[in-house]
């Protein structure tokens, strides 16, 4: 693999595992030094421990993302490990659970846990870390939407809005800090096939010959799938490329919608039942 982000320093968050851990670890292989945020300490030392292993660098911090005191842990320890330099930040976090059946059956309690969780930490961690880009007149942000921002998702409808807040946030703020030189991008992944969605559960007993009647490249996606656009974004290979999100989602957002199925049992966007 081309060691494009040679030298640089790569901060993601939820780094361990599915698509934050194909991340971390393709970002690594590229030659960045990686510093690590996730919640869960094993899966965190498993993650570095493998990017070690491969000749790569990694430093872990340890901690929910979602409190103040760990976005100021992190940024210390970014600077630390580039020596006062941050180059790269994914703000991968983000979760459509709590999940209600209906808008209607929702809580203001859930709001607030999918707005820390989805949106509230982006601001608190891009305005802890863009400083230093600013100063040093280079960056690349990288944050992770969802392809829901962009189409209905009964069930979901808070944390869609959530998402969309994140893709609005990655325009406006790339307006703002171009002059400086300073990139922000994001991308909008679906169909994750990754320990936390695996594909299996997706498919609920489904015949997988069915994907591709929905999904036009005819497969679930791999977390290295999301991580190889992460990556380009992070490079000067996409150096005139800010304030975008890139749907990673082998076609359904260009297919797909989503329906009332037949036995008025909910939605669905598996044509075999509606």
């Amino acid at each position: 693999m081309t060691q494009r982000l040679a030298g640089k320093i790569a901060v993601v968050t939820g780094g361990a595992l599915g698509i934050g851990g194909g991340i971390s670890r393709r970002l690594a292989a590229a030659g960045a030094t990686v510093v690590l945020n996730d919640i869960d300490e094993a899966a965190a030392a498993a993650t570095a421990g493998e990017i070690t292993a491969g000749g790569g660098r990694c430093h872990t911090l340890v901690g929910d993302i979602r409190k103040p005191e760990v976005v100021e842990a992190l940024r210390a320890a970014a600077l630390r490990a580039g020596d006062g330099r941050i180059d790269v930040l994914v703000n991968n976090v983000g979760d459509f659970r709590p999940a209600s059946r209906t808008f209607l059956h929702s809580t203001e309690a859930q709001w607030q846990e999918l707005y820390e969780v989805n949106l509230l930490h982006v601001f608190r961690v891009t305005r802890a870390l863009l400083p230093v880009m600013v100063e040093q007149r280079s960056g690349a942000v990288v944050n992770n939407s969802t392809v829901e921002a962009f189409r209905g998702i009964p069930g979901h409808a808070v944390y869609s809005a959530y998402n969309a807040g994140v893709s609005a946030f990655t325009k406006s703020l790339a307006v703002e800090v171009g002059q400086h030189g300073v990139r922000v991008n994001a991308i909008a992944p679906d169909l994750a096939d990754t320990s936390q969605t695996p594909a299996a559960a997706m498919l609920r007993g489904r015949d997988p010959a069915l994907i591709r009647t929905w999904l036009p490249l005819g497969r679930f996606g791999v977390a290295d799938d999301y991580a190889a656009v992460v990556e380009f974004l992070a490079s000067d290979d996409a150096r005139f490329v800010t304030g975008h999100t890139i749907p990673v989602d082998g076609g359904t957002l260009a297919a797909s919608g989503w329906y009332g199925r037949a036995d008025r049992k909910g939605w669905t966007n598996m044509p075999n039942e509606a």
